[in-house]
């Protein structure tokens, strides 16, 4: 799923090619995509794009009239920019937008038809659309603590909740927790304030750095290949590949339809998250470190 670093290179390319051109036509080739009916999206056609913005993980575009398109990529969703008059792409595509000078082209390379699109009046309608998750590049440290001890869950759980923190799903926060050298499974509440302000200083650090480095990749292009595995990852999607910091073996544990991966000597001393069907299945000899497994294996 596109995250906060993905989202702002979307809206800055977004900007560059469709702020202040009309809106001619959108075709739509797939029907689980539109998910509103009023207004019809017919009355979307024939206005400019006044503006490119994030709402969380959408990415809305505003048109005259008080008028707004919301996408929620979802996961498997993406963007591109296209000549005028392009063709559908087969059955990824979800939705074409027209402009005079170029199309822009909706897809989802799924079975399961999860991206949606909403056109909604006014900004109380887009309003509703907001998780309302706290923006951590428009917060100190204290409203941070806030936002995370308001429920007791895991930092892994906190960080992806929209309604909690912004933008944030499950590859950035596997890069996260390792810049901050947590474990996901550690409590909110039980953070002391230097972890608590270590873990504030990794968001921002590593959304930002990711965030540039897409700007630097597209340039004044536009994102084609957006992917939840970058290569330059310390750990997410780096399953058994060695932590760039410490050399140990990158490990990942599944739980309900997410995953984490970490490093256990940077982030849990060198302990073993039970990964919970794996541990159900093993049960007592399910290894707690890293000498257990590495002793295992070598049996």
């Amino acid at each position: 799923m596109p995250e906060l670093p993905d989202a702002v290179v979307y809206v800055e390319a977004l900007e560059r090619h469709v702020v202040g051109h009309r809106l001619e036509k959108i075709r739509l080739t797939s029907p689980f995509l539109l998910r509103s009916f009023r207004p019809p999206i017919e009355s979307a056609e024939g206005r400019t794009v006044t503006a490119a913005r994030r709402l969380g993980k959408r990415i809305v575009l505003a048109l005259e009239g008080d008028l707004f398109l919301v996408f929620h990529l979802m996961i498997a969703g993406r963007l591109r920019w296209r000549a005028p008059g392009a063709r559908p792409p087969g059955r990824i595509a979800l939705a074409l937008l027209d402009f005079p000078h170029g199309t822009l082209l909706v897809t989802e390379a799924s079975k399961k038809k999860r991206a949606s699109l909403h056109l909604v009046a006014g900004e109380a309608a887009l309003a509703e659309h907001d998780p309302g998750g706290l923006e951590v590049f428009d917060a100190g440290v204290e409203a941070f603590r806030q936002a995370l001890a308001a429920r007791n869950h895991t930092i892994k759980r906190a960080l992806t909740d929209p309604h909690i923190l912004s933008g944030i799903g499950n590859a950035y926060s596997d890069e996260i927790l390792h810049r901050a050298r947590m474990s996901p499974f550690k409590q909110t509440r039980k953070l002391a304030d230097e972890e608590l302000a270590r873990l504030f200083d990794a968001v921002r650090e590593v959304l930002a750095e990711w965030t540039e480095r897409g700007r630097q990749e597209v340039g004044d292009g536009f994102p084609e290949k957006v992917t939840a595995f970058r290569e330059g990852m310390a750990v997410h999607g780096r399953f058994r590949k060695p932590c760039p910091v410490c050399g140990t073996a990158v490990q990942r544990i599944a739980y309900a339809d997410s995953e984490a991966n970490y490093c256990p000597t940077c982030q849990t001393g060198g302990r073993l998250l039970a990964d919970r069907a794996l541990s159900q299945l093993l049960g007592k000899d399910w290894p707690k470190t890293l000498e257990e497994l590495e002793e295992r294996k070598s049996r």
